[in-house]
């Protein structure tokens, strides 16, 4: 009995939970949650949220643009880059100090630029969510200062850094472990990153009603997972040690190979890219190809990969007719 309960926790390490605590580990590619606990409660993310900020700043923005700081910005409360009313700032140097220092006055700054105004960027940022599959998430705010109806979960907030990772010019931002630049020296808070070689990016937070928020991307060879912890003291050790159990338990592994595939009928489905997820040994896979009959003429059709009959990922994949 002994025996089997040490196996127990070491394979799945158990933490304290405090009341509004969560937390969630999915696969970076495809995003399927691994394990979590309250994984799909909301709850307050705090300074997480600025990983969203960035992720509509990018897509709307050019990065090489200015703008001039606003008395607003300048005064904003809470953590700060120290903006000074009227100078000019690029976009990009803003988002360093945004992600590294999480300066809520380079939210606001951000926000008025990208939206026209804080309210306008909130809208962004809702409209965006809901469009890339953030369900569960309400932004009232760019920096993640308290407000009752401003929530997600641990889940979404994962998916949040997923997203931000698959942008090309956030991508080297959110890796950075400092920044340096024309007498400006920052320092990323986020000391995995910093520290240790498998945490490649993340995001901390904290405000006195989210507790500690932190969120964190590994890398173990070709194998990426994210981390999102919210209300853990212990949450440095709780990420190492969750992203460890995760590697351990799943193994990258090849469920779509690039390439031709003869179906009946005559059609041929072609493959551009192959595709990988993260899986245990004892999950099964299985395939499923939807065709639109109605369109008989449809060029496209979507392939599912599921495991233990839960779809986790979905491509899009040509067809064509053998004549």
């Amino acid at each position: 009995m002994v025996l089997v309960v040490f196996l127990v926790v070491t394979v799945f390490p158990t933490f304290s939970q405090a009341q509004g605590s969560a937390y969630a580990v999915i696969d970076a590619k495809t995003g399927r949650l691994l394990v979590g606990s309250g994984a799909h409660d909301k709850l307050a993310i705090a300074s997480l949220t600025k990983m969203w900020t960035a992720v509509v700043v990018a897509d709307e923005t050019k990065l090489k643009e200015t703008t001039r700081i606003s008395a607003n910005a300048a005064t904003t409360e809470g953590s700060s880059i120290y903006l000074k009313t009227g100078e000019e700032k690029p976009i990009d140097v803003l988002l360093y100090g945004l992600m590294l220092r999480s300066g809520n006055d380079a939210a606001v700054a951000l926000a008025e630029h990208t939206g026209g105004s804080v309210s306008g960027f909130v809208k962004l940022m809702n409209e965006k969510a809901k469009v890339m599959g953030l369900k569960d998430t309400t932004f009232t705010n760019p920096s993640g200062l308290h407000d009752d109806q401003h929530l997600s979960t641990a889940y979404d907030t994962a998916l949040m850094l997923k997203i931000a990772m698959e942008n090309k010019e956030l991508r080297p931002i959110l890796m950075a472990a400092n920044y340096k630049q024309k007498g400006t020296n920052w320092e990323n808070k986020h000391k995995l990153v910093r520290s240790d070689t498998k945490a490649i990016a993340g995001k901390t937070g904290f405000t006195k009603t989210a507790g500690r928020t932190l969120a964190t991307y590994f890398k173990d060879g070709e194998e990426e997972v994210i981390v999102v912890t919210i209300n853990q003291s212990n949450d440095w050790e709780m990420h190492q040690l969750l992203a460890q159990n995760a590697f351990k338990q799943y193994d990258r592994v090849q469920v779509i190979q690039k390439g031709s595939y003869d179906l009946p009928g005559g059609l041929v489905v072609n493959v551009e890219q192959s595709a990988y997820v993260l899986k245990k040994k004892d999950e099964q896979v299985s395939h499923l190809l939807v065709l639109n009959r109605a369109k008989a003429k449809a060029k496209v059709a979507r392939w599912d990969v599921q495991i233990n009959g839960i779809t986790i990922l979905s491509k899009k994949v040509n067809i064509e007719r053998n004549e």
